[in-house]
């Protein structure tokens, strides 16, 4: 049985932040409606790569979803989002400040209306505080959230990163509070709403740094490779530094292009037999005993010269040669995989993280997969909705509505945009 069975989610949500939660949560056996205006999620048709059918960028968010379509500004499509939530155990939503509770469904009313329903909201800054109006995307969130100012070389520009921390990652976020409050359901018989800011989300992913910035108030920071020093402030940007306890560096391989880099991380343990197969290379044959390198404390103060006699040794291999190299000495390492690596890698395959798919509109395309791993109940992927492709279905089995009711409520426009009027 799956994790999630007898679970079932309304989901507003649209974008990014949202439906990667509750696409993680259909992977674990939710019964997720994806609840949609009669135009769709915006994502339908951005980015689109293939004329007339839904966009990458809503395909691989939205999978093991149905898709109803309701016309929330109609008396009739209110009258079906209230039977909905008396249905679910979760709505979702990550609407702009104050469009719900225009709509006439604020949390209070939603809770009146279903008490033990769970209420997940995702707001760029949250629903309180001066911010709490802003606008926010992705790399907003990144830019107020602290990774940026912490992300790039020293002396160059902030930069975000490619991973969408604050997207995705506030729906991560969003996924550990619904079903803890869901949990808290279950044995109280009271829902209760669950916010996640994406400003929030990103700091929290960013702890390692306010770790760093509190040391700074007590002395210098001799695991970076830039100059630190006691009441600095800020924590600084230093470009591939591991920002852990042990030096870490990405080092140039050959054939010397965009990607051909392997990471290392040099711990403690294994200096002695790193040294001692590198040294003669680089003309170094005493490099495990020199006093510049014997001891972790001067490792960190040579550590640019360091990273120069390895980047030298390496000259001489590709990032997986190298790698072929570092694994029998025990020294972590991995190589900088591009897109293209990870999408032809026999690991990524083999774990199904990298996962064909049908889709009637597009043909066959390819997903993520799920990064969770269950052991009794593993999930099983399958495409994104066409565009209220489930109404009906919903209706029936969900609801209860005969042929008739719906049929009424179609004429009345619950499911449709009105007509535009003549100008």
């Amino acid at each position: 049985m799956e994790a999630l069975n007898g679970v079932r989610i309304l989901d507003m949500t649209h974008v990014q932040a949202g439906p990667t939660c509750s696409q993680l949560l259909a992977w674990m056996g939710a019964d997720v409606i994806k609840f949609e205006p009669p135009q769709g999620d915006a994502t339908r048709g951005q980015l689109r790569d293939v004329p007339n059918a839904d966009s990458l960028y809503f395909t691989m968010l939205n999978c093991n979803k149905r898709s109803i379509t309701v016309n929330m500004k109609s008396a009739e499509g209110k009258t079906v989002f209230v039977d909905l939530l008396k249905k679910c155990d979760i709505v979702m939503e990550n609407f702009g400040p104050g469009v719900l509770d225009r709509l006439g469904f604020t949390w209070e009313k939603i809770h009146q209306l279903n008490p033990k329903i769970v209420m997940g909201s995702i707001k760029g800054f949250g629903s309180t505080g001066p911010y709490a109006d802003f606008k926010a995307y992705e790399n907003v969130a990144q830019a107020m959230g602290g990774a940026m100012s912490t992300t790039g070389v020293p002396d160059g520009p902030p930069f975000v990163t490619g991973a969408q921390i604050g997207d995705s990652g506030t729906g991560l976020h969003l996924a550990i509070g619904l079903l803890a409050a869901l949990h808290q359901a279950n044995r109280t018989g009271q829902g209760q709403y669950v916010e996640v800011a994406m400003m929030d989300g990103v700091m929290n992913l960013c702890r390692v740094k306010f770790r760093d910035h509190q040391r700074l108030t007590h002395g210098d920071l001799s695991e970076y490779s830039v100059p630190t020093y006691k009441g600095m402030g800020e924590v600084p940007r230093a470009g591939n530094d591991s920002g852990g306890g042990q030096l870490g560096n990405a080092i140039h391989c050959k054939p010397h292009g965009a990607n051909d880099w392997l990471y290392i991380v040099v711990q403690e343990a294994v200096w002695d037999a790193l040294a001692k197969r590198i040294g003669p290379d680089v003309g170094i044959p005493e490099l495990s005993t020199d006093s510049r390198f014997a001891k972790i404390g001067e490792r960190r103060k040579n550590q640019q010269l360091m990273w120069t006699l390895i980047n030298k040794f390496a000259e001489k291999y590709t990032k997986r040669e190298f790698m072929e190299i570092l694994n029998p000495l025990d020294v972590p390492c991995g190589p900088i995989m591009s897109t293209e690596d990870l999408a032809n890698d026999e690991h990524i395959r083999g774990r199904e993280m990298w996962v064909e798919l049908d889709h009637p509109q597009r043909g066959k395309w390819w997903n993520v997969g799920m990064p969770i791993k269950l052991s009794s109940s593993p999930a099983v992927i399958t495409r994104s909705p066409t565009l209220g492709e489930h109404t009906e279905e919903i209706l029936k089995d969900v609801l209860g509505y005969g042929e008739e009711q719906i049929s009424r409520l179609k004429s009345a426009g619950a499911f449709s945009a009105p007509p535009k009027k003549a100008a």
